[in-house]
């Protein structure tokens, strides 16, 4: 089918925005969520889609993250009421969601694995995880068995920062003019992809697929200080005292395996980025995805600015049809074929 295939739209399904709103406050974290109909209302939802000729959507839960709203038995029946959710709508829309990646709380590793074979026998492509869990980084050896189930299923991880108002300056409180997210989100994605490449996660499934959000959210632009500082001088700005922070060895150099991971086009419609992460990643690696619906026009903004980006860079139809929709609906193939 023809068109374009949006990668990565955050959604509430209705349930689980029903429980949603029992377990987190309406004037404090929940309320920016309340004013974007377009999250939970599926008519208003379809509209905004209709504008777009051609557009579908593959789901993806929205934040808050789980972890961040429950603990156990709790957290686990919001994760499987936001993954059934998921499911539900896709099998009953398959013309709008061709697919969806389920939530994967993380506080508890056996819940996570069982959510694993639960959701991917429920439909699911594959997962989103954030960028840490309540300051855990990815790479701490607890979370490994889930990588390593994702990775024996053959499935897809969509890997999404998180950072709230943490200060930028140790003499501080809060971050300010949220700094946190413009640039701190780049920052947590960043942190945690290199975390992964350290750790050795590629060379231990090498055939791991993880699409990063907002095109790789820094690894593109800093592509020289990866390979002066971590290719060609790891360990010459670390004490031998501090040899233990340093990574072990690795199969690859380290701008092999940060070009293994996938990329999205969720840049706020910004040219000179997408040119550059496309780039980078090259058209093989590189999703459509607008991060609907977070905008002051409930998503609208952010399709028709990302549809204009990729206009701007005037690509060759067979690059610009892969990056629209080839790419990702070989992902979803590749999963629906094991």
């Amino acid at each position: 089918m023809p068109g374009r295939i949006d990668a990565w739209t955050h959604i509430f399904p209705k349930a689980y925005f029903e429980k949603l709103q029992t377990v987190a406050s309406a004037t404090g974290p929940l309320k920016r969520w309340l004013k974007l109909t377009s999250l939970y209302d599926l008519d208003h939802r379809f509209r905004l889609m209709d504008g777009f000729e051609g557009y579908r959507q593959l789901l993806t839960p929205s934040m808050p993250a789980i972890e961040d709203l429950a603990d156990g038995q709790a957290a686990v029946d919001l994760m499987r009421l936001m993954n059934d959710g998921l499911a539900e709508l896709v099998a009953r829309h398959p013309d709008r969601f061709p697919a969806f990646a389920a939530a994967l709380a993380l506080h508890d590793v056996d819940a996570a694995l069982a959510e694993i074979d639960r959701a991917d026998r429920n439909g699911a492509v594959g997962f989103q995880l954030c960028t840490h869990m309540r300051g855990t980084p990815l790479d701490d050896p607890r979370f490994e068995p889930v990588f390593a189930e994702i990775a024996r299923r053959g499935l897809v991880i969509w890997l999404h920062p998180i950072r709230g108002p943490t200060p930028d300056y140790p003499t501080e409180t809060k971050s300010r003019y949220e700094i946190w997210w413009a640039f701190g989100w780049p920052y947590d994605s960043s942190a945690a992809m290199a975390r992964l490449v350290f750790s050795g996660l590629f060379d231990r499934h090498p055939d791991l697929k993880i699409i990063t959000h907002h095109m790789g959210a820094m690894i593109p632009y800093f592509e020289g200080r990866i390979v002066q500082g971590w290719d060609l001088e790891m360990g010459a700005r670390t004490p031998p005292a501090d040899a233990a922070l340093l990574p072990g060895p690795l199969k690859r150099k380290a701008q092999d395996y940060f070009k293994m991971f996938f990329a999205d086009t969720a840049l706020s419609g910004a040219v000179g980025a997408t040119r550059c992460g496309l780039e980078y990643f090259g058209a093989d690696k590189v999703v459509f995805a607008s991060d609907f619906p977070f905008d002051a026009e409930g998503g609208s903004y952010l399709v028709r600015e990302t549809i204009r980006a990729l206009d701007a860079l005037e690509l060759p139809d067979a690059v610009r049809r892969r990056i629209d929709a080839g790419n990702i609906s070989a992902l979803i193939a590749a999963t629906k074929a094991r």
